[in-house]
């Protein structure tokens, strides 16, 4: 019985060196939003006030354009996704970024609510703040939904409509980011708040592109950052629980201009998605980029802004 006992202690004991040595090396609390303001917050960003937020934005170019563009990033990531757009279309248009509720600088809502419907209101409400009436609206993966549900719900608001990679059917995906599977496991929340395992991130990243050579410790970085803000992984598990809504019956209802693009290599919402989008949405083109992932506008802006240019024109 003393050798079983001492056997037991014995794993006992390891299990919890195991344990403490995991934590240590995952270590990774919420880091404050004025020191991440410092790092990633610098003109030319600005933040506004809307429902009780302060919202981080980018607005740029000329304000004559009568026809702003307003893009919307997607899942965990921030208005850092669309810099290589935004870099070429502000030489001539004026381009409005920002992160949305729950995601990058702006950070968690009151009412934990990542719902659509909540973002439309968001959006139509910081339109509304910024003084534009009419716009042209794209989005990537979640801000692909929420790009589609604005034109939806404001058509005379939205002059065109650009959807990359958009979210709104329901989808099976062939891979899901490790990190948004560990931000959907309900048992590991108590522990997940604080850590953020070394490798998960870059895995994550990795696994939206086509090619994962394109993926920089730089951006990886960026993104462990945003991951980092006060609340947002709490929100990131909230967002994960309210997507599917049913609302993809109304993609039938939209008649405007659309334009679709899609990385080829998409395996979190495959190329079918997209055709599946084209023949939904009267009139849609769609453009099919083989060798790209989930995020191809970040992955090779040049690539994606040719048809953008043309749609645009």
């Amino acid at each position: 019985m003393k050798i079983l006992f001492r056997l037991l202690a014995g794993l006992v004991l390891v299990l919890l060196l195991a344990t403490g040595g995991f934590i240590a090396w995952s270590w990774a609390p919420d880091i404050p939003v004025e020191v991440l303001k410092a790092r990633w917050g610098q003109p030319p960003s600005q933040f506004v006030e809307v429902d009780g937020l302060q919202v981080h934005l980018r607005d740029e170019g000329p304000r004559s354009d009568p026809l702003p563009i307003v893009l919307v990033h997607g899942t965990a990531a921030s208005l850092y996704t669309w810099d290589g757009w935004a870099a070429e279309l502000r030489k001539e248009r004026r381009v409005i970024r920002f992160d949305l509720p729950g995601f990058g600088l702006t950070g968690p809502n009151a009412a934990n609510d990542y719902s659509i419907a909540v973002y439309v209101r968001f959006v139509a409400a910081l339109m509304d703040q910024l003084g534009v009436q009419r716009f042209v609206i794209g989005g990537n993966s979640l801000g692909g939904e929420v790009a589609w549900a604005v034109a939806h719900a404001h058509p005379q608001r939205v002059d065109r409509l650009i959807l990359v990679d958009a979210a709104g059917y329901r989808f099976e995906s062939g891979s899901v980011p490790l990190g948004f599977r560990v931000a959907g496991m309900p048992a590991l929340q108590p522990l997940m708040r604080n850590l953020l395992p070394p490798g998960l991130m870059e895995k994550s990243v990795r696994s939206v592109y086509g090619d994962p050579s394109r993926v920089t410790p730089e951006l990886v970085a960026h993104y462990a950052d945003m991951a980092r803000r006060e609340g947002n992984r709490a929100a990131l598990r909230q967002r994960l629980i309210q997507r599917n809504t049913g609302r993809e019956a109304d993609i039938k209802d939209l008649k405007l201009p659309t334009l679709i693009l899609w990385g080829g290599q998409d395996r979190l919402i495959p190329p079918a998605y997209g055709r599946r989008f084209a023949q939904d949405i009267a009139g849609a083109r769609l453009v099919m980029f083989d060798a790209l992932g989930h995020v191809p506008q970040e992955e090779d802006p040049a690539a994606t802004l040719v048809p953008v240019r043309a749609f645009l024109r």
